[in-house]
């Protein structure tokens, strides 16, 4: 693993050592196990075990499914080489190591060849593994790997997996730390939003070569490709990408291609990155950007208590005061037995400082652009109002009203049920 320039590489300069060149004498010699599936040749110094000697078949699983979803015809004939090594001293003197491969903390790829240091856990060695392999299969079948975000985050997003009773799943949105053991991304996006870290869309997107020894970068760079590829409004587009990765204007593409787009990733991102939660569920959080229409009367919307936010369908205007009646019950948590909530919330747990279940309100505002570039106020996504069972506003910034009710992302599923919020003009209106 690692943030470095790639773009320069081709396919063609890439080394594709056969596998008959490798010297199994001074394999022997330094006590190196060579274990071959259809797509890797691994060599490592491991003792025998169940989870080291089916690498392979986890790399072998792994290849259709990069080639479906980077759309590229199978080649059975593929193959990288790779080492996984406890002993480096052993590989640089069985010739496994060239000059060319620097000290690296984790990980590296080259061409057809990756090369890893044994992890303290079978998922993280797995992991490692999943994301060089990825890094090879792009520079190697798509002939680059784009620019750092696209590369690292794509590494990442196909090197989180599930292996289970010989099926591997690639994407994989953890359901809690336990499954991901040592991979800690969303930590290092939580910990960076508690200390108001939080790294714009251009910013990611701006990731740069570096060998800081941080893994918060590779945090960012999968966070913003699980969201593109997991959002229904984003995945088709951002799906395509593998195809730009030889251009050296991957991130003009990446605007052509998303158009206006951009301006509803650059909201949606940092709401999306703020509330990043362990089985966080990115259809059921995904901003609706539907314009509103003019509040000209008293409405009454349903919201439904196991989605994000929702697209009231109302526009509200800067300085003109709203009043919010909210009544219902609704099922905010399940263990041995239901919680039952009303849109007051409940005090015996909070979320993000407040009480569970409580309802909140947020205006997406018209000028997205500008929007992106300023930091949060009282109403914004980032910083909703407490509505509760009722309350007055008046907005700051004009925009479409969005409702929901406090949750982790991670936690809706076990929702159930809605509640009614009636909204109209506030008493300072009547007057």
């Amino acid at each position: 693993m690692r943030l470095e320039p790639r773009r320069s590489e081709s396919a063609a300069a890439l080394s594709t050592e056969p596998v008959g060149a490798i010297d199994d004498d001074r394999l022997a010699t330094q006590r190196i196990r060579r274990l071959d599936g259809r797509h890797l040749t691994l060599l490592t110094d491991l003792p025998s075990s169940e989870p080291v000697d089916t690498l392979v078949d986890v790399f072998d699983a792994a290849y259709p499914l990069w080639c479906e979803y980077f759309q590229v015809e199978a080649d059975t004939e593929w193959r990288m080489f790779g080492c996984v090594m406890n002993d480096r001293q052993r590989f640089e003197r069985a010739g496994l190591l060239p000059d060319t491969v620097r000290q690296f903390r984790e990980g590296y790829s080259q061409g057809h060849w990756l090369w890893l240091y044994d992890q303290p856990n079978d998922y993280y060695r797995r992991h490692l593994l999943l994301h060089e392999g990825t890094h090879g299969f792009m520079a190697t079948r798509l002939g680059g790997m784009g620019p750092h975000w696209y590369m690292e985050g794509m590494a990442e997003l196909l090197g989180t997996h599930r292996w289970k009773d010989g099926v591997l799943r690639l994407g994989y949105f953890p359901a809690d730390r336990g499954e991901v053991p040592m991979l800690g991304r969303i930590k290092l996006v939580q910990e960076a939003v508690a200390d108001d870290r939080l790294r714009t869309l251009d910013d990611v997107l701006n990731i740069g070569p570096s060998r800081v020894v941080s893994n918060e970068p590779y945090a960012w760079c999968w966070s913003l490709c699980t969201l593109l590829n997991a959002h229904p409004r984003y995945r088709d587009t951002f799906r395509t990408l593998g195809r730009e990765v030889t251009s050296d204007a991957f991130n003009e593409r990446v605007h052509a291609l998303f158009g206006e787009r951009m301006d509803e990733l650059a909201v949606e991102w940092p709401a999306f990155a703020a509330s990043l939660e362990h089985a966080a569920d990115v259809e059921a959080t995904a901003l609706d950007f539907t314009p509103g229409e003019p509040l000209a009367a008293t409405t009454e919307v349903t919201v439904d208590a196991a989605r994000g936010w929702q697209n009231t369908g109302l526009h509200v205007e800067a300085g003109q005061p709203l009043r919010f009646e909210a009544s219902g019950r609704y099922q905010i948590a399940a263990t041995d037995q239901s919680w039952m909530c009303e849109p007051g919330g409940v005090t015996i747990r909070y979320y993000a400082g407040r009480p569970l279940g409580v309802l909140l309100a947020a205006a997406i505002p018209d000028d997205l652009a500008d929007a992106a570039r300023q930091p949060p106020r009282e109403g914004d996504l980032r910083m909703p109002l407490v509505v509760g069972l009722g309350r007055e506003w008046t907005p700051g910034r004009s925009g479409t009203l969005q409702l929901r009710v406090n949750d982790s992302a991670g936690e809706l599923a076990d929702n159930a049920g809605e509640l009614k919020v009636k909204i109209g003009g506030g008493a300072s209106a009547a007057d």
